[in-house]
């Protein structure tokens, strides 16, 4: 309890920035709702929607972050959002966003659809051999011939051919999806499509040739339903190939650049379609990208209408006079003003520059100090009861109070408040305090920004992402090939190239040109 007092009173001397930072975020909403929004509709692209499960979060979703159990103080101080802020979102965002929670809702029948058929033609896969051996024993028992050694160890090879034909199918079919892409796969649709037939012709065979005529040779029925097992193994050893191995070769270098501040990263794939290549750029961007923090470019633009507002020229004369000469010199000042912004550029980088790092020497101090102080609480536990001993959400309590103000100004410096909630940072400190961690440990989240997956997904998960591509996105990457990742408030541009074909030539060295002769040649004397 009294760590929570201390927690409140080092937050209330800046509640006073509460009015001004709501402010701000509803300027920047209204500035927000009154941009245009440009259409695409003369390009020739083809768009279509990535989607994962439909469980999570949405990017910016305010009525989420809005539910979370923060203190209000930590929030209103911690918080500073201009009129670029990536969580505002107009009428137009709602309406779109509707309209995307209605076509999920078809998607997910496609996908419950797909999986539905996959089940049935599985279901018929495994029962079809099953049946083979099991209609003649039903249906004309007594005019078959007796079954002998040979067919009874028949029946062996068929269950254990099915047990390991069942295991692998489950290895390789029954697997969570990761995402819903846009198309079907097709190389797993042909193998749907020629599992069903091939089963058909064997059912179309076995009622015409077995059926009919009421076979007497029952080893020969069972062999027949053997062969039909023996080709389902082969079968799914071509889906191997073609779904698993086919892709592990490279053959493709990617390049994904994030369109807002141009990170950029490569990756190498082998031969995928354009779909499955995006999915697996996507699960490298939140593995591999820093997380998306627009509040960094809101310097630039400032910056950049500041010095658009200083090209303005006035004509002092009233419009009726002739006052070329004065606009020229007036056009002249504003762009030897607008020469000299580099200068303003520098000085602004080293000042913000030199800011950080003095808040961070205060924060890894106070860091430092905080976690010293655990150890000497820890040094006292140690000889307390055992009843009476803290534990580590109270210790993080206890001292969060002690390195609250220098995180805070560190963050809001480097514009990170946003991802990092009171509730969060106690979390990770009771994390750190648990597993005996170092100071240095516990700031490297804070100090250098993480991949995307360090954060609560409620602050980075995009539901939906839109793909624009001017190839099919069933088809494969080819050399030059570019497709377009898109969600609420960046897109990530991928530009194919193929690793080129590399030839390797030999030369051969002779081992004896390696040795040589030392001749001494001994001095006397005379």
């Amino acid at each position: 309890m009294s760590a929570a007092m201390d927690t409140e009173s080092t937050y209330s001397g800046y509640s006073h920035y509460s009015g001004h930072s709501k402010k701000a975020h509803r300027q920047g909403s209204r500035d927000r709702h009154k941009s245009p929004r440009s259409k695409d509709g003369s390009r020739s692209e083809k768009s279509v929607t990535i989607q994962t499960p439909p469980a999570e979060p949405l990017l910016g979703n305010d009525a989420s972050r809005a539910e979370e159990g923060q203190d209000d103080n930590w929030g209103e101080t911690t918080t500073a959002i201009t009129g670029t802020s990536e969580h505002s979102i107009s009428q137009e965002d709602i309406a779109r966003i509707s309209k995307d929670l209605e076509d999920s809702v078809g998607l997910d029948c496609k996908r419950y659809l797909g999986l539905t058929v996959a089940a049935v033609l599985g279901l018929l896969v495994f029962l079809t051999p099953i049946a083979f051996i099991l209609l003649p024993q039903i249906l004309w028992r007594d005019d078959l011939e007796p079954c002998g050694t040979v067919c009874e160890g028949l029946f062996i090879s068929v269950a254990f051919k099915l047990l390991i034909l069942l295991i692998g199918t489950w290895a390789l079919f029954f697997r969570q999806p990761k995402a819903d892409l846009p198309r079907v796969f097709v190389f797993r649709a042909l193998l749907l499509v020629l599992i069903f037939f091939f089963v058909f012709s064997y059912w179309l065979f076995y009622g015409v040739r077995i059926l009919d005529s009421k076979d007497t040779n029952y080893q020969g029925i069972v062999q027949y339903a053997v062969s039909l097992v023996d080709a389902l193994l082969f079968i799914h050893y071509l889906a191997i190939v073609l779904l698993e191995l086919r892709q592990l070769q490279p053959t493709f270098t990617v390049k994904v650049v994030r369109s807002t501040d141009g990170e950029a990263r490569y990756y190498s794939l082998g031969h995928l379609s354009i779909q499955r290549a995006a999915l697996v750029v996507l699960e490298n961007y939140y593995r591999d990208f820093t997380v998306y923090n627009p509040a960094l470019l809101t310097a630039s633009k400032t910056r950049a209408a500041k010095h658009m507002a200083g090209l303005k020229v006035y004509n002092v004369d009233g419009p009726g006079n002739n006052a070329s000469g004065q606009s020229r010199a007036m056009i002249a000042a504003a762009a030897r003003r607008r020469d000299s912004s580099h200068n303003e550029l520098y000085y602004e980088e080293a000042d913000h520059e030199r800011r950080v790092k003095k808040r961070r020497a205060r924060l890894v101090v106070a860091v430092e100090e905080a976690f010293t102080h655990i150890k000497r609480l820890q040094a006292e536990e140690q000889q307390k009861a055992p009843g009476e001993m803290m534990d580590p959400r109270e210790a993080a309590q206890a001292i969060f109070p002690s390195m609250a103000r220098a995180l805070q100004k560190y963050l809001r410096t480097t514009r990170q408040q946003q991802y990092h909630s009171m509730e969060s940072i106690l979390q990770h400190l009771s994390f750190c305090i648990t597993n005996n961690m170092t100071p240095k440990a516990f700031l490297e989240r804070y100090l250098n920004p993480g991949p995307t997956l360090q954060y609560d997904r409620d602050r980075w998960f995009s539901k939906q992402w839109t793909l624009v591509s001017e190839e099919a996105v069933t088809s494969g990457l080819q050399d030059g090939v570019v497709f377009v990742l898109k969600c609420l408030d960046f897109s990530l541009v991928v530009n194919v190239k193929k690793i080129p074909f590399i030839k390797l030539s030999e030369e051969f060295i002779d081992p004896k040109s390696h040795k040589f002769v030392l001749r001494l040649q001994s001095e006397t004397s005379v």
